[in-house]
């Protein structure tokens, strides 16, 4: 007797069954037979599940990246000799490491799983962050930043991937704005977390415990997301013995998403398939914009409370309390200009908006000898810069279509946000201190050419609509798809 002839005739039928329904139900079925009260609940339970865990872990990620800044002027300078370049250097080396791993950790997480793979670099860049408080010399500092930066290069291009595999492309910006909100959380207030940290200094210097006790609530963080991040959309219930939807939902989720742009199910790994996604000239698009305004975040991020302190003339505490409003700001510029882009599907029209405010901007903080004048400068640079940060990464997954070409576009785009770091780290010199206008100089062509690229991207996807409206070559390879302005 075969294995075939033993089984029940009962279960040949159930199966068959199962297989007919799935076959005979489409995108358009499965998302009708949802009422629009079950599908506010669903999305609402996908976004505190997914949306805030993921903010959480990269508030402290930027807490954790950033705090250099606090202790740089909270004593680390002086005990650490960081003379010449070696502060710019010490800033420069995390991205070194973190552009290099950021392609590989993305097919990484896609192969382990977001659910094991997040919180566990996430728990072991906190256990190097507390490492950070107990070195001795500055060498000590660059090797611990190259570390760091190779445990944060599968973070943030992983929360991208992530969240544009669970929403339709006119929800994500929305998503990405809240996501960056709660990490502008840690902006706002690791200065203020510096400041009291600083006086608390028990047995070693105030500085170290901005390292020590910031890495023990990354770790503390981590632990719980094990259990709280989910999976991609078609594993939500395969791999939990508790999943948070049910089939069923799953199935709606899933529905919207290939109605939507038809590339839910991840094709077999290739290599040569993954790199080439690299041909297609709008993926470098975005990168570029990525990396030029990369460069204005990340060297406002670690030179505005020492350009405070030296350059405004405000004392320690001030120059930690004062970076909080601009980013308080912000979170509310993020979430306002989210909910147009996705009313109107725009992205690119804000992104405009932000290039002339930081061209306005730059030269407050940087031209200016009025201090009021600076700080407003700084609410300009800071607010036109971190806004635009969701808008690019929005933009981008709007445009892109398949599984790989998405992972790898994650990776590129972030990962050129990492070389912009290193400019940015670069260009604000120790001894342009501490006016630094050969660093504004670099923000303002960044700026400037945010608006190019901007518009280079806008003229080829108007010519790609045109062609493909008129009958010509499909867009992505899928009819009906249209390109996002």
């Amino acid at each position: 007797m075969t294995p075939e002839s033993a089984r029940p005739k009962s279960l040949d039928i159930e199966f068959e069954h199962v297989n007919t329904v799935a076959a005979e139900k489409s995108p358009d079925d499965i998302i009708n037979s949802v009422s629009a009260a079950e599908e506010r609940r669903i999305v609402r339970r996908i976004d505190r599940r997914l949306v805030v865990t993921l903010g959480v872990l990269y508030c402290v990620s930027l807490m954790d990246r950033s705090n250099l800044g606090a202790a740089a002027i909270a004593g680390m300078m002086e005990d650490m000799t960081l003379i010449n370049t070696r502060y710019s250097v010490i800033v420069l080396v995390f991205f070194v490491t973190y552009v290099l791993a950021q392609p590989p950790a993305v097919v990484a997480m896609r192969k382990v799983g977001p659910r094991l793979f997040l919180p566990t670099i996430c728990f072991l860049w906190g256990v190097v962050m507390i490492c950070f408080g107990f070195v001795t010399n500055w060498e000590s500092l660059v090797g611990l930043r190259l570390l760091l930066g190779l445990l944060e290069a599968g973070y943030f291009p992983g929360c991208a991937y992530l969240l544009s595999c669970w929403y339709p492309r006119y929800d994500l910006h929305k998503r990405n704005a809240i996501f960056f909100v709660i990490g502008s959380v840690a902006s706002a207030f690791a200065g203020l977390l510096g400041y009291a940290t600083v006086q608390y200094q028990p047995g070693i210097a105030g500085w170290r415990w901005i390292f020590v006790l910031q890495g023990a609530l990354t770790c503390a963080v981590a632990i719980p997301s094990y259990v709280f991040i989910v999976d991609f959309p078609e594993l939500a219930v395969k791999n939990t013995t508790r999943p948070f939807l049910t089939q069923r939902e799953v199935d709606f989720v899933i529905a919207r998403l290939e109605k939507d742009r038809n590339d839910v199910h991840a094709e077999a790994f290739e290599l040569r398939n993954y790199l080439r996604a690299g041909a297609d000239l709008k993926v470098w698009g975005f990168a570029a914009l990525f990396g030029l305004i990369t460069t204005i975040t990340y060297a406002i991020s670690y030179f505005l409370p020492i350009i405070l302190r030296d350059g405004m003339g405000f004392g320690l505490a001030a120059s930690l309390c004062l970076t909080a409003p601009p980013y308080v700001l912000n979170g509310l510029v993020l979430i306002g200009t989210a909910w147009l882009s996705d009313k109107y599907r725009l992205r690119s029209p804000i992104l405009l908006f932000n290039g002339c405010g930081l061209l306005m901007g730059l030269p407050l903080l940087g031209y200016v000898e009025n201090v009021a004048a600076r700080y407003i400068g700084a609410f300009m640079v800071v607010v036109c810069g971190n806004s635009s940060l969701p808008v690019i990464l929005t933009w981008q997954a709007n445009n892109i279509r398949g599984q790989w070409k998405r992972a790898f576009c994650s990776a590129t785009l972030v990962g050129s946000g990492g070389v912009g770091g290193i400019i940015g780290s670069l260009v604000f010199r120790s001894q342009d201190s501490p006016a630094y206008h050969p660093g504004i100089l670099a923000c303002l062509i960044a700026a400037s050419l945010i608006l190019v690229v901007t518009l280079l991207l806008d003229w080829k996807f108007y010519r790609a609509n045109k062609r493909a409206v008129q009958g010509g070559k499909p867009i992505e390879g899928l009819e009906g798809f249209l390109y996002t302005y």
